[in-house]
């Protein structure tokens, strides 16, 4: 292929378009989040991550799977990982039995911030995707999103601590 390719360049403009929609959207709920709940994008997504974890056998995560699952470097989670634990919202120990390792949990604090930024997020997602369905270029992404189905994730699980 060269860089005429016609196969490449619409591969190129397709991946300009997603990069398009997702900032348009991580822009708008990130407004949002911030001022209605003094949380970020990556925050918020820390927070909903972390609450998912179960106390059964791979239920709770490693940080690379956190990092993963944030889209962040495991250098960068953990600062995030520790922003959040000093405002109180996660908090970190010893796994029970492998004191190598370390577990973090969504604080009760956490727990409420997250139930009352949910609505927040969703409704500026919905928002975003709305705004983005106007324009003729990233309409067949956000139809693409809205009728994709994921496998449902487990619910989030009380906070122990």
């Amino acid at each position: 292929m060269t860089a005429t390719d016609p196969a490449l360049t619409a591969l190129a403009q397709g991946w300009c378009a997603l990069s398009l929609l997702h900032g348009r959207i991580e822009a708008h709920i990130e407004r949002a989040l911030q001022s209605n709940h003094d949380l970020s994008v990556r925050e918020y997504s820390l927070l909903d991550v972390l609450s998912r974890q179960h106390n059964g056998e791979g239920g709770h995560l490693q940080m690379k799977q956190v990092a993963d699952a944030v889209v962040l470097s495991q250098s960068a989670t953990t600062r995030l990982v520790t922003r959040l634990e000093d405002r109180g919202l996660l908090s970190r120990y010893l796994c029970p039995t492998d004191r190598r390792g370390i577990y973090t949990d969504v604080t009760d604090a956490g727990l409420r911030l997250l139930d009352q930024a949910r609505p927040t997020n969703d409704k500026a997602l919905r928002e975003a995707l709305d705004d983005a369905a106007r324009n003729a270029e990233l309409a067949p992404l956000v139809r693409a999103v809205e009728t994709l189905r994921l496998p449902v994730r487990p619910g989030p699980r009380p906070a122990r601590h």
